[in-house]
């Protein structure tokens, strides 16, 4: 499974339009996105204008593919105007653990 972590700092108003972007780009990339395990929006705890973005694929090129995909672009079209980030905080492909695999 590959895994991302992104955050954004966004100014506060214009919270409710990052929101709504991230939140149609995670409903419309699991939908149609067969690739796309998880897609979570999270608030950091100290900052309410700061996102993180927790992301998980089958797969490098199922990430790949979500990355030139329409919603993908459709989010970055909405927010290049006003978001900082992303910041990149993980990428990588989690290391199962053998022994909880094979129960």
């Amino acid at each position: 499974m590959y895994h991302i972590a992104v955050s954004f700092d966004i100014p506060a108003d214009k919270r409710q339009a990052f929101i709504d972007a991230a939140l149609e780009d995670g409903r419309l990339s699991d939908r149609d996105e067969p690739g796309t395990l998880r897609f979570e929006l999270i608030t950091d705890a100290d900052n309410p204008n700061r996102f993180y973005l927790n992301e998980a694929y089958e797969d490098e090129a199922a990430f790949d593919a979500h990355c030139k995909g329409e919603h993908f672009a459709k989010f970055f079209s909405i927010i290049e105007a006003f978001a900082e980030g992303p910041a990149w905080l993980i990428k990588g492909t989690r290391v199962e653990d053998p022994a909880l695999v094979a129960k």
